[in-house]
This record gives structure tokens, C-alpha cells and sequence, in this order.
């Protein structure tokens, strides 16, 4: 059993934000960051078999990306 578990957090450009685990197949997606770590939740709790399997440390990576122009 893994002791943490990580998520890469991006900004969809549509709106919101997207969360993907590194090292396993979890994705969720939700409208503010708090909704997001609530859903974060939920997933493990669909992806895991049993609660004690999930990693009690979950950290969340937020990349935001910008666009730099050298002119």
C-alpha cells in the first residue's frame, strides 16, 4: 500500500478544474478547487476496493500554465 497518492491539477480551459493520479487510472474534474478535493475523494473511494487501501495522504500538484511571448 502506497502511504500518498498524487494528483496533477490543471485549469480546463472550458472552466474548473481537472485531476489526474499519477501511477493510476483516477480522473475527476470538478467546477472550484474545494469541489475538486471532494470528488478527489469520491474517485478513491470508487477506485480502491477497501477504504484502508487508499493512501492517506493525498497531494495535489497544480500546474497552471501560462504563455510567454519573446518578441
Amino acid at each position: 500500500m502506497d502511504k500518498e497518492i498524487i494528483f496533477v491539477v490543471e485549469e480546463d480551459p472550458e472552466g474548473g478544474y481537472s485531476a489526474k493520479a499519477l501511477g493510476y487510472s483516477i480522473f475527476t474534474q470538478g467546477e472550484t478547487i474545494q469541489e475538486l478535493k471532494e470528488n478527489i475523494k469520491d474517485a478513491l473511494l470508487c477506485h480502491f476496493n477497501y477504504e484502508s487501501d487508499i493512501p492517506k495522504v493525498i497531494r495535489l500538484h497544480i500546474v497552471k500554465e501560462e504563455v510567454l511571448a519573446y518578441a
